[in-house]
């Protein structure tokens, strides 16, 4: 009986069960935090660190407050793997996915109540089309949660479906860094949003030579979502639903 050596990976690739051990933990990891930062100086002078005396409204508090949770139990349950305290993440897991549903309902409350703070301000027009921002944010990052949630026993697809749902609730606080060229456009925060896609995008090539399913399907959402939101925001048949969930003329 002949016995093989073990096949050697190609070179310039990382063996399997090491690129998908220190270095996805490493990754993931410096991920949540890279998410973090971003959220705390995008929101820092109008929430974390607000100076303006006119208080915000109590539901945009909630708001905050969740939105701010997820981050931190992202970078929690990251932390757990890195530490494999699996166990705990998998306990933990089933707290995110009751406060992904109430991000759910609460984020789009408060896309629709601020709106209608637009429209009682005169912005009835662009408010309207502004509205498919956080309804379409909201529909994405539901949609990603709840198929990581029933993938999560595929460890590989999991972790990169709610790192996708993570990147898809940033672009809020994307568009509020103090660079003023993300200010000019959706088309400029929109795609500063996408840096995060395309650096796990790039990880994954780096690491297997390959770009994971989950990216390229949940990547696609995420763009297409991004894409169809000024020209559906602008239809007919948008602004009349909008004109009823906001109000505003015709």
């Amino acid at each position: 009986m002949t016995i093989e050596a073990p096949a050697q990976p190609r070179r310039g690739r990382l063996p399997a069960a090491h690129g998908a051990g220190l270095y996805d933990r490493h990754f993931y990891t410096g991920m949540a935090l890279a998410a973090a930062v971003i959220v705390f100086v995008g929101f820092a002078p109008t929430y974390f660190l607000r100076a303006n005396p006119t208080p915000l409204p109590a539901y945009l508090h909630v708001h905050g407050f969740l939105f701010t949770a997820w981050i931190a139990l992202f970078i929690a349950q990251t932390s757990l793997v890195a530490s494999r305290r699996t166990h705990v993440h998998r306990r933990l897991g089933w707290g995110m996915a009751g406060l992904a549903a109430v991000m759910v309902v609460v984020g789009t409350t408060a896309g629709i109540w601020s709106m209608r703070r637009q429209v009682e301000a005169g912005f009835a027009q662009q408010a309207q089309a502004f509205l498919t921002t956080p309804l379409f944010s909201m529909v994405a990052f539901a949609v990603l949660v709840a198929t990581a949630i029933k993938l999560r026993r595929d460890p590989q697809t999991h972790k990169r479906l709610m790192l996708l749902a993570t990147i898809s609730i940033l672009d809020a606080a994307v568009a509020r860094l103090p660079f003023a060229f993300l200010r000019t456009s959706n088309w400029n925060y929109l795609p500063a949003t996408d840096v995060f896609l395309a650096a796990a995008i790039l990880y994954d090539v780096a690491s297997r030579r390959t770009v994971h399913p989950a990216y390229i399907w949940g990547g696609l959402l995420l763009v297409i979502e991004q894409a169809l939101r000024i020209p559906v925001g602008e239809t007919a048949a948008w602004q009349a639903i909008a004109r009823t969930l906001i109000g505003g003329g015709s």
